[in-house]
């Protein structure tokens, strides 16, 4: 099963570990026998306290069955997942590292290793774990998405495209399901944010989709971008050159 968070794509999964035990916080767990519950009914349980965004109780759930089953990389994830919601990053990241130790072919759990890094800004590494996700599950559009912010974040913006392009190939709707796989809140700067919307504007002329590439730079130019005027320099938007929703954006070029 899979459940994303907004700043970059995270997905869920997981396995136990032996030095996992109930955190006593809880007080909605107090008077739960969770020993009597089967692991099934404790991840289920884990899974709605989580969609109920009542972290402490679906750690202890996800731990209780941990318990029963200490090498379940599908839990630990899970663990990591509710830890991140926390804020908790280096918990989060040392669940997800030992999902990962338990079944190195977890991509989910590869991949929020890096989304982990990426969060705490180590873009490097960020990198070399999404690259890890994309070589275990290649045809998944968020993996690509992570990359390609990964590299975004590293300013290296050919990079960044290649990726996000890829996304969109395997695709259509990546970046259009905003609430799932938005990365620009993770964006700290309205100029980094402008950028980002300009090289998306960029990608969706070049796929020729004008309604979604004029959005893009709509939130470009509300951010500040500063060389709006360059699109009527690049091959990439002359498609867009000729259209009248563009020129009220980003008026062209007076003739001379």
């Amino acid at each position: 099963m899979r459940s994303t968070l907004a700043k970059i794509v995270l997905l869920a999964t997981l396995p136990g570990w032996s030095s996992y035990r109930l955190w006593a916080g809880s007080p909605q767990s107090d008077n739960i026998n969770m020993e009597k519950m089967t692991v099934a009914e404790l991840e289920k349980a884990g899974d709605q306290a989580r969609a109920e965004k009542d972290y402490n109780l679906a750690i202890d759930y996800f731990q209780a069955a941990l318990r029963k089953d200490r090498k379940n990389a599908v839990l630990l994830n899970k663990v990591g997942l509710s830890q991140l919601r926390k804020n908790d990053l280096d918990a989060a990241r040392s669940s997800f590292e030992k999902s990962v130790r338990l079944n190195s072919k977890y991509a989910e759990a590869v991949n929020n290793v890096g989304a982990v890094d990426y969060m705490k800004k180590n873009y490097g590494s960020a990198t070399k774990y999404f690259k890890k996700a994309i070589a275990l599950h290649e045809a998944y559009a968020p993996y690509h998405i992570n990359l390609g912010a990964a590299w975004f974040s590293q300013k290296k913006l050919d990079r960044a495209i290649a990726e996000y392009t890829r996304a969109m190939e395997l695709d259509p709707d990546a970046f259009r399901h905003e609430a799932n796989f938005g990365i620009t809140a993770q964006i700290a700067s309205p100029e980094e944010r402008a950028h980002y919307s300009y090289l998306l504007a960029k990608i969706y002329a070049q796929r020729g989709d004008p309604e979604h590439c004029l959005q893009c730079l709509k939130r470009a130019k509300e951010d500040g971008y500063r060389n709006l005027a360059n699109l009527y320099k690049d091959e990439a938007f002359s498609q867009m050159w000729q259209n009248s929703q563009l020129h009220e954006i980003v008026p062209p070029p007076a003739a001379k």
